[in-house]
């Protein structure tokens, strides 16, 4: 099983440099996946990426599909937190901005997987049900903000459904083009979309 990042750590020196060591993989991973694709991605390249042998990383993660899975799961975790804290504040242009620049974030972040964020469809059935319904959660999170803002004016009146897709869609599609260590920051990347997404809607 999978362990979380944040979960109840140990406080020995033992169990620090496995978080330490997993988090390494999970950045190693994420670049592999993101330059090679995660089809054509095996645990020997992400051995390799991670400067581990193929036993020691099999020890931290059985299979490729698993990392797939954590990053994504930490992912959508980190994503349905921030739209729960802000989703508590009345609807309006500054909370979906914040909502928007923190997806985005999240989702540029090495740790979270990158290009990974978007290939659910590369996981077992089974995993891919429990993702799918985490962010069919998250959609319908960012949904309800969209559509009170709507319904209080702040935004123009429009489908509430297509102009949250249309957001999510362009944020997730930022992982097929971005590159670390590119001319803008991540930070960078997150403040012009939530800029731009979010005047458009501006009423």
């Amino acid at each position: 099983m999978v362990q979380k990042l944040n979960g109840r750590s140990n406080p020995d020196r033992r169990s620090r440099r496995a978080v330490a060591t997993r988090e390494a993989i999970l950045r190693a991973a994420a670049g592999v996946f993101r330059d090679r694709g995660f089809a054509e991605t095996g645990m020997r390249e992400i051995a390799a990426a991670a400067d581990l042998s193929p036993g020691n990383l099999y020890y931290y993660f059985k299979s490729k599909a698993d990392i797939l899975y954590f990053c994504q799961d930490h992912s959508v975790d980190r994503m349905l937190a921030t739209v729960k804290r802000l989703g508590r504040a009345q609807a309006s242009a500054e909370q979906l901005r914040q909502v928007i620049a923190a997806h985005l974030l999240c989702t540029l972040d090495e740790l979270d997987g990158a290009a990974a964020h978007t290939e659910v469809e590369s996981l077992p059935a089974d995993l891919r049900r429990k993702i799918v319904a985490k962010r069919d959660r998250y959609e319908r999170a960012v949904r309800r903000i969209v559509a009170d803002g709507m319904a209080r004016g702040a935004f123009v009146d429009a489908d509430p459904v297509l102009t949250t897709r249309a957001i999510l869609g362009a944020l997730n599609w930022t992982t097929r083009w971005y590159r670390p260590g590119g001319k803008l920051p991540p930070q960078a990347v997150a403040d012009a979309f939530a800029d731009y997404l979010v005047r458009g809607l501006a009423a």
